[in-house]
């Protein structure tokens, strides 16, 4: 037992959920020396759901979840207990869902005169495929911080394959090569399914519901403390023997600001930047605001911490443009079943067996997905919640002159009905809230790979880094696996834990995957 000990960890998202579970359970560690500091009034992080029936739900986004990959992710969540049925954990209870519902979407792209596009091809020319195949085995120090649009030519981008793999992923001719190669070969299984997104898997309600209040449940009946409404401002530091300790931990909470003493041989674990961070939301009447990080200061502690110390990073990477990493969603909450049952109709999938509804041809680059309802624990019989997102909000719509950036809730709905070419009399009851999140794809941006810390950095005594900004060979940003890995790997390396990592599922060098993808670059 490491039961002397202590573990201070900033930042409560799914990162630090998992380092202090991981701690506990394989760390040996006893709960109630470990605390977490949280800025936000409620754990989770970009894992979020809020909101109610009555003035309407909100989500910022909801990340993909496979059970071919995420190794971590259910490694940690074998051991969970489910908080809707104590007999299972979540694992069982995720997978038990998804046998009840399986996904398979029969509308994945919709023209502009409301057809379904034929998905089975791919659209590919020889050149594509070439081009593809020169970038996906290029050597990622070849790739250095070039973008998509190096390597691929203006078609590729007009395939039907780069507007279902895009708005799957969320990915932008702009950004990183190194990224987008890494997301072929670690989801290349998904390649020959993506059309039907058949891999794709769901939790019961949304992943704050699902994942975040069972785990913090668990760590809470251990003893761990949860102080939100915390923020930190500052780390006091000394160089010990050639690696940086960290001693103190400054504080702003309760009105006044604190130092938390680092005792030697105690740890800290750090989240460092937020793709959510200075997110805005807006409401039926009004657009979000345009905040940017000087507004919430989510990157401050980062940037301190990198200032003049390289294997700490450099965060500028990926803070620096925002109209390259941002991108709006919105949340509908419906008092009755007429856009619901429209949409079934249409698309032929019941709510939760579909999957994103991607208008191609939209000049926003609009989708909208329907989840399984309830889609929140606690929501009404007779309530319905939706979700979806434009990955070009700063372009001016189709049916709404203004920019969607620009845009009411009321103002959204218009426009995807318009698409829909649905009665806006589909929409009377519902509560649309859009949210802006300025650098929601941030660590998509191009960067060289010095640019993200290691979960422990080579010259770092006691502090850890647990977050979508470090470095781990092979796996892939804008997921809850790459979290959960970082928190994992961390742990390990600082307690030294006698258990190995679980390894990277190395689907993309299956013969039967590769047959299978390049079988469908010919569809």
């Amino acid at each position: 037992m490491n039961n002397n000990i202590k573990a201070y960890l900033v930042g409560a998202g799914i990162g630090s959920l998992s380092a202090a579970a991981f701690m506990i359970r394989d760390g040996k560690m006893s709960g109630s020396n470990i605390t977490i500091f949280e800025a936000m009034p409620l754990p989770g992080g970009s894992l979020d759901g809020g909101g109610n029936a009555e003035t309407g739900y909100t989500l910022r986004g909801g990340r993909m979840l496979t059970t071919d990959n995420y190794e971590c992710t259910w490694d940690l969540f074998k051991t969970i207990p489910s908080l809707i049925n104590p007999d299972q954990n979540v694992y069982q209870e995720t997978i038990a869902f998804n046998e009840r519902n399986i996904p398979h979407s029969m509308a994945r792209l919709v023209d502009r005169n409301r057809f379904k596009v034929d998905v089975t091809s791919m659209g590919f020319s020889m050149a594509d495929r070439l081009e593809l195949l020169k970038l996906s085995e290029a050597d990622e120090a070849a790739l250095g911080v070039s973008c998509i649009t190096d390597w691929l030519s203006p078609a590729f981008f007009e395939t039907t394959f780069w507007n279902m793999w895009a708005t799957t992923f969320a990915f932008q001719p702009w950004h990183s090569a190194v990224e987008f190669k890494r997301y072929l070969h670690r989801f290349m299984m998904e390649f020959a399914r993506i059309e039907t997104l058949a891999g794709v898997k769901r939790t019961v309600y949304n992943q704050f519901d699902s994942l975040v209040r069972p785990l913090a449940s668990w760590l809470q009946a251990q003893g761990v403390t949860v102080e939100t409404n915390c923020t930190v401002t500052d780390f006091d530091l000394k160089t010990e023997d050639g690696k940086i300790v960290v001693t103190g931990i400054h504080c702003s909470r309760n009105g006044g600001y604190d130092l938390v003493e680092v005792a030697e041989g105690d740890l800290v674990f750090f989240q460092n930047g937020s793709m959510t961070d200075a997110s805005s939301y807006g409401s039926m009447t009004s657009a979000p605001e345009h905040s940017t990080k000087q507004d919430s200061g989510g990157w401050l502690l980062w940037e301190k911490l990198a200032a003049g110390r390289p294997e700490f990073g450099n965060p500028a990477a990926f803070n620096s443009s925002i109209p390259e990493s941002y991108w709006e969603s919105y949340t509908v909450t419906l008092k009755d079943t007429a856009f619901f049952d429209k949409m079934e109709k249409f698309t032929g999938n019941r709510a939760g067996t579909g999957g994103l509804v991607t208008f191609k041809d939209s000049s926003w680059f609009m989708s909208v997905v329907l989840a399984h309802q309830p889609h929140f624990a606690g929501q009404p019989e007779g309530v319905h919640v939706f979700w979806g997102y434009a990955l070009h909000p700063d372009r001016v719509g189709d049916f709404v002159a203004k920019p969607m950036s620009a845009c009411s809730g009321a103002e959204i709905l218009q426009e995807l009905c318009g698409h829909l070419n649905f009665d806006l009399e589909t929409m009377a009851s519902a509560t649309c809230i859009p949210c802006r999140m300025p650098y929601i794809t941030s660590m998509f941006m191009p960067r060289a790979r010095s640019d993200r810390p290691l979960p422990v950095p080579a010259n770092s005594k006691n502090l850890a880094f647990v977050s979508q900004f470090v470095e781990i060979a092979d796996d892939v940003v804008f997921t809850v696996e790459y979290s959960v890995r970082a928190a994992q790997m961390a742990v390990y390396e600082l307690l030294k834990v006698d258990r190995q990592v679980p390894p990277i599922h190395q689907h993309d060098k299956s013969l039967k995957v590769k047959l299978d993808a390049v079988i469908k670059s010919f569809q």
